[in-house]
């Protein structure tokens, strides 16, 4: 019970409120910017229809730009499939829960098959199945507005996150170099193995690839810095019958540690206080 209650609490996030204020007008201007086009070509009618999905579209393209469902072709890739699917469940069961359903169902899979999932899209299959009067009527064309609106969103998104240093689409590369030391013990991990651990998760992880593997190289370095950084100077001091002044050189330094079956030798200054350590890392 204890673990379903913590489950609630929400985690602390990784940016900073200037950046919540940076996606949350870029958000605003791409939902604007939209709106009024698909109100000067296709009307209010159709327009509030799809306002939903667009809004939902925007959190993801301004505010979590880096993820997977937010690169280009996730929109406009599941857009289109969430629209075709949405008629044709039209067609086959009419302007039903049963339907939507089942649009929602097919854009799903669909979009897995076609590496494009994009949650929104979901809701515009729902919004085309449940306009009874407005867009499930124009057939094919209803491609239009669902379109102009992905589009928009699109370029607003490259548009805006760039010009305030956010890059965006996400660049697809191969394998990241490793970091230059790999962690204490430890000889690091490579892209095949990341690889396979995503695989044995088995569920879907809005990053990318490269953005975990990046992470992941990232915390390995951070933790090799604590390792070499928490070594208690003072109880070393203790234990060490011998020490370095500023004044010895590497090989002084090589030459102690081997007399005297050390890893570690303390580094002197002139008022005998430790200023450093010299450790031998396997």
């Amino acid at each position: 019970m204890k673990n379903l209650l913590r489950s609630f609490i929400p985690q602390s996030l990784n940016t900073h409120p200037a950046e919540w204020s940076r996606a949350a007008i870029g958000a605003c201007l791409g939902i604007f910017v939209s709106a009024v086009f698909c109100r000067e070509l296709f009307g209010i009618d159709i327009t509030l229809h799809l306002l939903g999905p667009v809004g939902a579209s925007a959190v993801l393209l301004f505010a979590v730009s880096t993820g997977a469902l937010a690169q280009p072709w996730s929109i406009l890739g599941s857009y289109l499939i969430a629209a075709l699917v949405a008629l044709v469940s039209v067609k086959l069961f009419g302007n039903t829960i049963i339907a939507a359903s089942v649009a929602v169902c097919s854009s799903i899979v669909l979009m897995c098959i076609f590496r494009c999932l994009h949650p929104p899209a979901a809701a515009v299959a729902i919004c085309i199945v449940t306009s009874k009067n407005e867009l499930s009527p124009m057939g094919l064309h209803v491609l239009g507005p669902v379109m102009l609106n992905a589009v928009c969103l699109l370029a607003g998104a490259l548009i805006y996150n760039n010009l305030t240093r956010v890059r965006y689409p996400k660049a697809h590369v191969g394998e990241l170099p490793a970091p230059q030391q790999a962690p204490i013990g430890n000889e690091g991990f490579n892209a095949e193995d990341l690889e396979k651990a995503l695989e044995e998760m088995g569920a879907f992880v809005d990053v990318s690839r490269e953005d975990l593997e990046a992470i992941l190289h990232k915390t390995e370095a951070h933790a090799l810095r604590r390792n070499r950084s928490d070594i208690d100077a003072a109880r070393i001091v203790s234990r060490s019958t011998e020490s370095l002044s500023l004044e010895h050189s590497m090989a002084d330094a090589m030459t102690l540690l081997a007399k005297n079956d050390s890893k570690y030798l303390p580094v002197l200054d002139g008022d005998k206080k430790v200023v450093g350590i010299i450790s031998l890392v396997k």
